[in-house]
């Protein structure tokens, strides 16, 4: 299953999704990656599809990724008297831990650290912001506060605080349990959800280790003032949208958008556009002109992957919405505008042996224009650095560990291809000849490019690039 695109399909699982014949066809249309939501469904359900998922990879004989987002802290007001209240704009109301329901005048909140993290003025935003109070008087267990837009307020909706550091892990018990069954089960990738600071990475990693790669969820203002540290720190990013745009005005989101596709992919971290790519396609066979504007923009800014929410898991044409986002993505990559983009916006390589190495390999591809360039990876470290480069011609991944091939799954231009270890470098060429044909990347008297670090499978250790003409 060669794919004719750099970048790829992250695709969310649900009960639109959940059968071996869904999840065959959503990666015969165009699904790279796929998406396990741990805020739904049990722990059996997110079993069986993973099996399923790698019954498929084997039938299509194609690396797999799987990503598992953990839900995170879920910050909500408590219940009302009555279900709900109205609140009325310039009305006084109180937020307090008092456990009794709530009424017109106040309401329990049962997070002491948003109490805490309080400063006067600060504004709470309720229900993805459709009401906003501002807080006039707090203490350890109160907050007085003045409402600013009112609307109708039901139980257990939920609070944001944007601009305040919460402290407060984003590893909830809950996320805890789900990431052991996570881990044991071979997750791939592991989706951090309420990241603020660059030591949320460091808290996930204690417990993850190299189990899986740890991807950030960027939906938080305060985790756009860290921003660099965490892109350092993890080893991907989502922008993620939705939360993001509840704390942030609406129009600050796509500028911010651009410039964390900048920072990951200035870093080598594979970074994800995400939320309400297609939205219209959850009940419509066909997506809005905006929404496909809207995937095409992520594309020309050079993201690594773009990702489909409630579109696969629980829409009316999961399939069609793969289908038609590949089609995108192709289109846009055929554009000479869209490879000028990515040239435009090319960051300097670091003052390094790997990213020389890689760099020379862009500047080589597109002297050359080989069929193919060639990563031979045991970490996925080189073909991360190859991929940072934006290389005109396709990469291929060969790895030792299934696992690294399926983690490649997610990012731009790589296509993972297990492969046995080898000894020397002229059976490493070898390899890397063979596969480029086998694969239908090249045909006899085209070159191929080749780096790897030797001594082989020490990571990160990129060192040799390797310039070979396939005989025929």
């Amino acid at each position: 299953m060669k794919r004719e695109r750099s970048a790829r399909i992250l695709a969310t699982l649900g009960p639109a999704s959940s059968s071996i014949e869904r999840i065959r066809a959503l990666a015969e249309a165009g699904a790279d990656v796929f998406r396990l939501n741990f805020s739904h469904g049990s722990h059996a359900d997110h079993a069986e599809r993973l099996k399923l998922i790698r019954q498929v990879e084997q039938e299509l004989e194609r690396p797999i990724g799987v990503l598992m987002d953990l839900q995170g802290p879920k910050l909500r007001v408590g219940r009302f008297a009555e279900g709900k209240v109205t609140l009325a704009p310039g009305a006084s109301f109180r937020l307090d831990l008092s456990p009794e329901e709530g009424d017109v005048h106040r309401a329990n909140l049962p997070h002491p650290e948003i109490f805490a993290a309080l400063e006067t003025g600060t504004e709470l935003l309720l229900d993805d912001g459709k009401l906003r109070l501002r807080v006039d008087a707090f203490g350890p267990d109160f907050a007085d506060t003045t409402v600013l837009v009112g609307g109708v307020l039901s139980d257990r909706k939920g609070v944001n605080v944007p601009g305040v550091v919460l402290p407060i892990s984003p590893l909830t018990a809950k996320d805890r349990a789900d990431l052991d069954f996570g881990l044991a089960l071979g997750v791939d990738w592991v989706a951090l959800s309420f990241v603020q600071r660059a030591e949320d990475i460091r808290e996930a990693r204690e417990i993850i280790g190299d189990r899986a790669w740890i991807m950030a969820k960027l939906e938080k203002p305060a985790a756009i003032e860290q921003l660099e540290p965490i892109v350092a720190l993890a080893d991907g990013v989502m922008v993620a949208r939705g939360d993001l745009g509840v704390e942030l005005p609406p129009q600050q989101v796509p500028v911010l958008q651009r410039r964390i596709v900048r920072a990951a992919r200035a870093a080598g971290r594979p970074v994800v556009v995400a939320t309400q790519m297609l939205e219209s396609m959850i009940t419509a066979p066909v997506p809005t002109r905006a929404e496909a504007s809207d995937v095409a923009t992520a594309i020309y800014d050079g993201a690594d992957a773009v990702m489909l929410s409630a579109e696969s898991a629980s829409g009316q044409y999961p399939v069609e919405a793969v289908s038609i986002m590949h089609r995108i993505i192709c289109e846009v990559e055929q554009d000479p505008a869209w490879r000028d983009g990515l040239e435009a916006s090319h960051t300097p390589a670091g003052a390094n042996t790997p990213d020389a190495i890689c760099c020379a390999l862009r500047r080589v591809a597109a002297l050359l224009e080989p069929a193919a360039t060639v990563a031979y990876t045991s970490s996925g470290f080189s073909a991360l650095r190859a991929s940072r480069e934006r290389p005109v011609a396709p990469i291929l991944a060969l790895t030792p560990q299934i696992g690294t091939a399926r983690r490649l799954a997610l990012a731009w231009g790589v296509h993972p291809i297990p492969f046995e270890q080898v000894a020397d470098v002229t059976e490493m060429v070898a390899h890397a000849a063979s596969a480029s044909v086998s694969h239908g990347f090249a045909a006899p008297g085209d070159n191929i490019v080749v780096i790897a670090g030797l001594p082989f499978g020490r990571s990160g250790s990129t060192n040799l690039l390797h310039v070979e003409r396939i005989p025929g």
